[in-house]
């Protein structure tokens, strides 16, 4: 079937893009009365991230597409979009957040952080088998299968993605040995389900004060992160020259081009040296990936910067630049979302559906037991669910100081994801029927 869309060029497409940021910025900082009602309710982020899920469903752009050739042939199509604003404007955009860090203060967040990106884990590995069983009981078509279509291998590699990353789907793709052909069908559950409950986290920043206040939640230690963060910018801020400009994107797209290079090079060490990186079906495989060590060399080489003069760039404006390239990430990660593929496969979208409830009651539980703030309960689950990708777009939406949070938890994120997936897997099956 071809599904070629309107706009195939990706330059076109990065216009209706960077188009759309400006309606999203000019209309949420109007004074009419209907934009100030508007965004109150509807955060600017989210709003970026939907209207491009709303083209791509449109058929307007799309992140990929199938063409029939002359011969009749179906040839597959991609949009390099998102993968530039991931490996060049998310590096970067870390680079300049975490450029004015003050890492003592994010140290003094304490281990809330830390307990409710664990509490996530544990919703994402108990939320699979419980998942299979209540739709067994209404649907026990949709949870079976036998040998590689087994649909509890294919859950699998959505655990190995929920808790880790790609590199962890992967590996859990290899191990488990789900059919390949039938593999699509997870992919299509994993970015439907994702990003719908990104989209509610980013409503719910926008009511994060009332959320807190339900919690009963000490932010204080964030506030104080803010705070420093913002007077030490306020200390700083200059009118930024054509120099200042030029020096900030030169400290971004240096690190860029050294964590790439750096990357390779590790990547390529680990998997030529150990056997247990270079195999797919490894737990440690997502050691190998190049992405996981493009993230963690430009997230130590941001908060090193930190140490040094160049945090004072801060003042000319290098993390309001970060938050640019993190929009037009949020707005690629949008493209990928087809509002239409919702209703494709329905059983397999309600058994995400109910699994990611699962995660999500888990951590307002806990949330609400320790008085944890909203940030942590966001960020902890974007750190399983979203990756390196999208932790530190939740992070920056609070705060752009508090964007490195964000990544530092997504690293635990491939750490355990794998040996997380393996047990949610197994869990599974011994429920499935």
């Amino acid at each position: 079937m071809d599904t070629t869309p309107f706009i195939t060029q990706d330059t076109i497409a990065f216009g209706i893009i960077m188009l759309t940021l400006g309606f999203v910025f000019y209309t949420s900082s109007s004074k009419n009365s209907f934009w100030t009602k508007f965004y109150k309710v509807i955060p600017a982020l989210l709003m970026a991230y939907m209207l491009p899920a709303i083209f791509t469903s449109a058929g307007i752009i799309a992140p990929e597409w199938e063409t029939v050739n002359k011969a009749g042939v179906l040839v597959d199509h991609k949009s390099n979009l998102y993968y530039v604003a991931s490996r060049f404007l998310l590096p970067a955009s870390l680079v300049l957040m975490t450029l004015s860090i003050d890492l003592k203060a994010v140290f003094n967040l304490g281990p809330k952080a830390l307990i409710m990106f664990l509490t996530g884990t544990v919703g994402i590995v108990i939320g699979g088998p419980i998942a299979i069983l209540l739709i067994s009981l209404v649907f026990p078509e949709t949870v079976g299968g036998a040998g590689p279509d087994a649909v509890w291998r294919g859950l699998a590699t959505l655990a190995g993605s929920w808790i880790g990353g790609g590199a962890n789907q992967a590996a859990m793709l290899e191990i488990y040995e789900y059919n390949p052909k039938k593999y699509g069908g997870m992919v299509l559950v994993d970015i439907v389900v994702a990003n719908l409950w990104m989209a509610i986290l980013l409503i719910g920043i926008g009511k994060s004060k009332a959320i807190d206040k339900w919690l009963k939640a000490d932010t204080s230690a964030i506030e104080d992160l803010k705070k420093r963060v913002s007077s030490y910018a306020s200390k700083v801020t200059r009118n930024p020259s054509l120099s200042d400009l030029i020096i900030i994107l030169s400290i971004a797209f240096t690190v860029v081009g050294f964590s790439h290079f750096g990357a390779n090079l590790i990547s390529s060490f680990l998997k030529d040296n150990f056997e247990a990186v270079s195999d797919k079906s490894s737990a440690l495989s997502s050691f190998g990936s190049q992405f996981f060590w493009m993230i963690s060399i430009s997230t130590f080489i941001g908060i090193s910067l930190s140490f040094t003069k160049f945090k004072k760039y801060e003042g000319a404006g290098a993390s309001k630049i970060g938050s640019v390239f993190i929009y037009i990430l949020v707005a690629t990660i949008g493209m990928k979302m087809d509002l239409g593929k919702i209703l494709e496969n329905p059983g397999l979208i309600l058994i995400g559906l109910v699994w990611m409830t699962i995660h999500a009651l888990l951590l307002i539980t806990v949330a609400k037991i320790i008085r944890a703030p909203f940030f942590f309960l966001a960020v902890g689950s974007q750190a399983n669910v979203g990756g390196a990708a999208s932790a530190p777009i939740v992070a920056a939406a609070f705060h752009p100081a508090l964007a490195s949070v964000g990544v530092l938890l997504a690293v635990f994120g491939y750490v355990v994801g794998t040996y997380g997936a393996m047990l949610t897997a197994e869990l599974m099956r011994l429920v499935a029927p």
